[in-house]
């Protein structure tokens, strides 16, 4: 899960870092251009035409290259992808999660192993996932439902796989 989080926002940091550079080489050789683009932006929010190209000329004097990160890429240093920060974070979260289940199978009977491990992972990853869309503000349901609905389905799938290849479940 770590691995995976860190290859997924590695890439998305890659592509801000592209992005960036693409930004200042086109900063570099097309000012003017890029003026006009910020202005544009500016306008498009809902400033009038001078009042765009004030503010505009104002932050390009300063940071240009931070003004157009921020507001034509969307990306601050705030919202920057931070690969390692992910990958500990989903590593913690994995084995907070994981915890539960495997308590459940060590003091499962033997003959309700399979069982007690899909209902307990099932409520785990509902009560998960409705406290990460409380956390977030979203349906509490609805966070619930989505986590549990795509951790049967992987649940399933692997199982599926097991099988296919002769595991014991």
């Amino acid at each position: 899960m770590a691995a995976g989080e860190y290859v997924s926002v590695q890439s998305q940091a890659d592509t801000e870092h592209a992005d960036i550079a693409r930004e200042k080489r086109e900063l570099e050789l097309q000012p003017e251009h890029e003026l006009n683009e910020l202005t544009s932006i500016y306008v498009s929010r809902g400033l009038d035409q001078p009042l765009a190209r004030q503010v505009a000329e104002k932050l390009m004097s300063g940071d240009a290259l931070g003004a157009h990160s921020r507001d034509e890429l969307g990306i601050t240093e705030t919202l920057r992808a931070r690969p390692l920060q992910a990958a500990l974070a989903s590593a913690i979260a994995f084995v907070v999660g994981a915890i539960i289940p495997i308590l459940a199978v060590l003091l499962a009977p033997k003959s309700l192993v399979t069982e007690v491990s899909f209902v307990t992972a099932l409520i785990t990853l509902a009560i998960l996932g409705a406290t990460a869309a409380y956390a977030g503000g979203a349906p509490i349901a609805k966070g619930a439902i989505r986590v549990a609905f795509w951790g049967v389905l992987a649940m399933g799938l692997t199982a599926g796989v097991g099988k296919l290849f002769g595991a014991v479940i």
